[in-house]
Parts: C-alpha cells; structure tokens; sequence
C-alpha cells in the first residue's frame, strides 16, 4: 500500500510534469509562429519526453495500490520575446522541476519509502541531463546574440534532433 503522504506529493509531480509538457508545447507553437521549425521540432519532442515523465508517476501511483488524481494544468506562458527567452525560461523551469525531485526525494527518505526513492532516482540524473542541456542552448544562443545567421544554425542543429527511443515493454 502507498504512504499517503508519498501518493499526494506524488500526484503533485504527475500535474508538475503535465504543467511542463504544456509549456513545452506552447514553446512548439511560439517557435513555429517564428519560423523556428527546429526549436519547434526540439520541443515537441521535449513536450512528449515530460508526458511521459508524468506518465511514470501516474503508473508507479497505481502500480503501489494509490490513487492517481489528475487536477486542473494551468495555462503556460504564450508569448516570448526570443528564442534566448523561451529556452532561458525552459532552463529555468527545469531547475524549479529538479527542485521538486529533490524534494520528493527527501520526503521518500523521511517516510523510509525505499521504492518511492528508488524510482526517484532516475529523475534525479534526468534532472541533471535537463538542465545541461537547457543551460547549454541558452549559452548558445548568448553567443549569437542578435546574429540571424546562428539563430538559423542554432534551429537547424536543434531540428536534428530525434525522439528518444521508447521504454522496453515489461514482460
């Protein structure tokens, strides 16, 4: 049977990583409406890679006897002023994301879960990976500054790249 405490603040991360794949979704939107159809096409990506994020939560809830409760997404940021300011903003909710896990982690350790903070784990080095990687574009798209030519280059690298393989099926 899962903690109660554990099975809320899990339901909590379930809509925290929802809340994150619709912004990343937004972001689609706002680079395409750019004409940025590689920063479109990273983020759609990034927009499945945090469902599915959320979707771990959701089946390791039920897979401890818990209760998934999906609540109300609010409304993410529509608008940006550059693309530095949408991938700055996606840096900066990935820290507030890892904060999250980290706290989860803490409260796994506090109520003795060693399966909630098993499963946590591969969220912390994911986290590590997320902002890396975030930090990285934004430190690019510095550098480039209001150059169009490496904004383009910047699009064109980031429209390479490709879906994450799926999930070994459990069998």
């Amino acid at each position: 049977m899962m903690n109660k405490k554990i099975e809320e603040a899990f339901n909590e991360q379930l809509n925290a990583e929802l809340f994150s794949s619709y912004l990343y979704l937004s972001m689609v939107n706002y680079f395409a409406d750019e004409n940025l159809d590689g920063m479109a096409t990273w983020m759609r990506i990034q927009t499945d890679e945090e469902r599915m994020h959320g979707m771990k939560f959701l089946d390791f809830i039920n897979d401890r006897g818990g209760r998934t409760v999906l609540k109300q997404i609010d409304q993410p940021k529509i608008e940006w002023s550059s693309a530095l300011e949408a991938f700055q903003d996606g840096y900066n909710h990935e820290c507030l994301i890892s904060s999250k896990i980290n706290d989860l982690v803490t409260l796994a350790n506090a109520e003795g879960d060693h399966a909630a903070s098993a499963f946590l784990q591969w969220f912390v080095t994911e986290q590590v990976e997320e902002e890396a990687t975030a930090l990285a574009i934004v430190e690019k798209l510095k550098k480039v500054g209001d150059n169009p030519v490496g904004l383009f280059m910047i699009d064109d690298q980031l429209g390479q790249r490709a879906p994450a393989a799926p999930a070994a099926a459990a069998g």
